[in-house]
This record gives structure tokens, C-alpha cells and sequence, in this order.
């Protein structure tokens, strides 16, 4: 079935078009994002971090475009096991996903038309949205899994205060 370019179910539709002619923009501006604090994409250098944005930019593009988000939840599930293993903490690692985010935002609604903003806006938050659960998820599956000592309180319990 053919579907005329303008109908929000085609695979280029306006928000999928928008995208993808911001993508440079849209990834320079969320690599800044990032990079402004003490993070481990910082450590990891601008280079890296803007392959890792292109890379889950790609995600999004692919998942807007197609309407099906079992790509970006498998891939949100990787990225979960690969930077837990690495030390990431999820508050992180999730930054990064609302850095590009807010950046897709911004660049839409300076971009786009009044009423082409609704759709537009919601595919890529339910899309990240979306991602950002299966993400949670496995990282916090993965949490669970591994030995966490309790924290030892009773030094704060000690000593002559109140008396």
C-alpha cells in the first residue's frame, strides 16, 4: 500500500523528514550537553561521545520512520548490560538519552509548523520514552542481580549528641 508522503503513517513523514535533515545539529547539540559535566562520556572524549549519540540518533530515526520500537528497546536493553558492566550510572547514561531528546525538541519546534509539532513531538518522546524504560529495566534487572553490601549506618548513631 502506497501512502502519500503527507500522511503521518508514512515512513517519511514530516517528523521522520525533520529529523533527519537536523540529525547533524541535533547530535552537535546534545554531544554539548553532555559534554558540560563530570561524566563518563567526558572521560570517554567528544569523538566517542558523538559516535554514541549518532548511534542511538540512528535508533530513533529507524524507530519513528518505521513506527516499531522493538529495535530501540533492544538496543536501549544492550546499551544497559554494556554500560553497567563499564560503571555507568543509570541517572547517566539516561542524560544522554534526555540530551538528545531535548535537542530533537528544540530543533523540531524551531523547524516545524504549528501543526506539525503534535505529531512530530510525540513520536520521538513516545520513541525515547520508550527507550528509556527498556533501559531502566534492564539496568535495574541487572542491579538486582549483582551483591550490593548493605550500608553500615551505626556510625551515625554514635557519639554524646543530645546529651
Amino acid at each position: 500500500m502506497n501512502r502519500h508522503p503527507t500522511d503521518p503513517l508514512a515512513p517519511q513523514s514530516t517528523a521522520g523528514r525533520a529529523l533527519e535533515e537536523a540529525r547533524a545539529s541535533i547530535v552537535d547539540m546534545a554531544a554539548e550537553s553532555i559534554r558540560h559535566g563530570k561524566t563518563h562520556y567526558e572521560a570517554a572524549g567528544p569523538d566517542e561521545t558523538r559516535r554514541r549519540l549518532e548511534a542511538l540518533y540512528d535508533q530513533l530515526l529507524r524507530a519513528v520512520s518505521s513506527r516499531d520500537l522493538s529495535g530501540i528497546d533492544e538496543y536501549a536493553r544492550r546499551l544497559a548490560t554494556e554500560r553497567f558492566r563499564s560503571g555507568y550510572d543509570l541517572a547517566e547514561v539516561q542524560g544522554a538519552f534526555n540530551a538528545l531528546e531535548e535537542a530533537a525538541w528544540s530543533r523540531l519546534c524551531a523547524d516545524l509548523r504549528p501543526e506539525q509539532l503534535e505529531l512530530s513531538l510525540g513520536l520521538v518522546s513516545t520513541v525515547l520514552g520508550a527507550a528509556k524504560d527498556a533501559l531502566a529495566r534492564e539496568y535495574v534487572s541487572l542491579a538486582s542481580r549483582t551483591h550490593v553490601p548493605s550500608l553500615d549506618m551505626s556510625a551515625l548513631f554514635t557519639g554524646d549528641a543530645g546529651a
